[in-house]
């Protein structure tokens, strides 16, 4: 979902040339009908659907809130999602989070799950906000507050629950990776707010807080 240079753009150029095109095109045709030949020109989109449903949602559709046997595994969740998704709205993540504090509670969720919205970061990465977090195998400093890698190991071997992560962003014309900005990746929902004072650009003059949503 990312790496949009030299390749298709989630909007696209022309039709049919759109990343969005290339996933649900090769969705319908590869996994759910399995014909290469498969016309969207000609599909019925309520049999495409009820198709898609009929094959694929055991195994692809993550719509329970009830968590609770992860839960009793001992099982730790950390969720990310970009403001800036274009291929998957952000507002879904989110829903199924609220969904998940709903069916077990704030309580119970908070001891297992978090889930950090990154603004102003495309589908997985990219986009103008900072996209580097160990996500993916971003590069970045390997240490639980800048590696959501890390902070996940932290949380299910030593049991210490992340709280802020710092997302990078970097100069992308740099062959030495000269960071951009940094950024405060807060537990939804708190989001980041400026201090007031100091660079903008570093995380440090920003603080977590649930007034700013």
């Amino acid at each position: 979902g990312t790496g949009y240079i030299g390749g298709p753009r989630p909007g696209g150029p022309m039709p049919a040339k759109a990343l969005l095109f290339f996933f649900g095109n090769g969705y319908f045709s590869n996994m759910v009908y399995e014909k290469t030949d498969w016309d969207y020109k000609t599909a019925d989109l309520d049999q495409a659907v009820k198709a898609g449903d009929e094959k694929t949602a055991p195994a692809l559709n993550a719509m329970d809130p009830n968590l609770a046997p992860f839960k009793a595994r001992a099982g730790k969740l950390i969720l990310y999602h970009g403001w800036n998704d274009p291929a998957i709205s952000a507002l879904n993540t989110i829903d199924y989070y609220d969904s998940m504090v709903s069916a077990m509670g704030q309580r119970d969720t908070d001891s297992f799950a978090r889930l950090y919205m990154a603004p102003g970061m495309q589908h997985c990465s990219g986009g103008p906000g900072a996209d580097s977090f160990g996500q993916n195998g971003s590069t970045v400093l390997n240490d639980p507050q800048h590696n959501i890698q890390i902070a996940l190991e932290q949380w299910v071997e030593k049991s210490v629950a992340p709280y802020t992560l710092i997302a990078t962003k970097y100069e992308s014309k740099s062959s030495s990776r000269a960071v951009k900005m940094t950024r405060p990746l807060c537990p939804y929902p708190q989001s980041a707010k400026y201090m007031g004072k100091g660079d903008t650009n570093d995380a440090a003059n920003f603080t977590c807080s649930t007034g700013n949503r």
